[in-house]
Parts: C-alpha cells; sequence; structure tokens
C-alpha cells in the first residue's frame, strides 16, 4: 500500500499534469454522454450507479452523491481533474488499486467525471 506521501505527490503531480483542467460538468453535453460511457464500460459491474441502467455491482464503492464526497479512493482530493486521471489510469495514481485500467482515453473520462459531479 502506498505511503499517504505518494499519494499526495501523485495528485500533484495530476493537478500540475496537461489533464483538463476545466471542470467537467462545464462540457455540453459531456452528462448525457458520461452516463452512456458508464454503461458502455460495463463501470456497473463493480459500482451501483444512480441513472446507470443495470449499474448495480456490489464489489465497489456505490458511486451515489459522488459531488459531496471529499476523497477518491480514500485518499485523492476529489477533484475533477483528479478524477479523469483516476478514470482514465487508475494505476497511475494508486499503484495496486483495485480499480481495473479499462482503456479509458481522457475524453471520455472527462464525460464520465461529468455525470459523476452531476450526482448530488
Amino acid at each position: 500500500m502506498p505511503s499517504p506521501l505518494a499519494a499526495i505527490a501523485a495528485s500533484a503531480a495530476v493537478l500540475l499534469s496537461g489533464w483538463p483542467a476545466a471542470s467537467p460538468a462545464q462540457q455540453p453535453g459531456s452528462i448525457e454522454r458520461g452516463r452512456a460511457l458508464l454503461a458502455q464500460y460495463q463501470c456497473g459491474s463493480c459500482h451501483t450507479i444512480p441513472g446507470v441502467a443495470a449499474a448495480r455491482g456490489d464489489k465497489a464503492a456505490p458511486l451515489t452523491q459522488w459531488r459531496k464526497r471529499s476523497y477518491i479512493a480514500g485518499r485523492l482530493p476529489n477533484r475533477p481533474q483528479v478524477l479523469v486521471q483516476w478514470i482514465a489510469a487508475p494505476q497511475s495514481l494508486v499503484p495496486g488499486t483495485a480499480m481495473p485500467s479499462m482503456g479509458v482515453s481522457p475524453d471520455d473520462a472527462q464525460a464520465m467525471a461529468a455525470y459523476l459531479f452531476s450526482l448530488e
């Protein structure tokens, strides 16, 4: 398990990297596209996700009320840019995490994050 200092360093690297800096919710059409992508990538096999058909997984935390959360995976700050990288490349932030890398592009991750941040 990585140290908290390593997680903070990884988060800082995300915030300073070339990942999209704008809030995902600011992207027109991103929310609905994100909902569709969460179904397409079958995120609901592990997570329960409100508004996503058949997303009733119980192997990972439910993604309800995402906007109100403080942390991603219990250790990373819940910020749009961090969530985008978490969705696209979770192992780059928390090596060994149970969250699999699903081959999500940064653009798709941006839309998925937009949908999650719409959940209040």
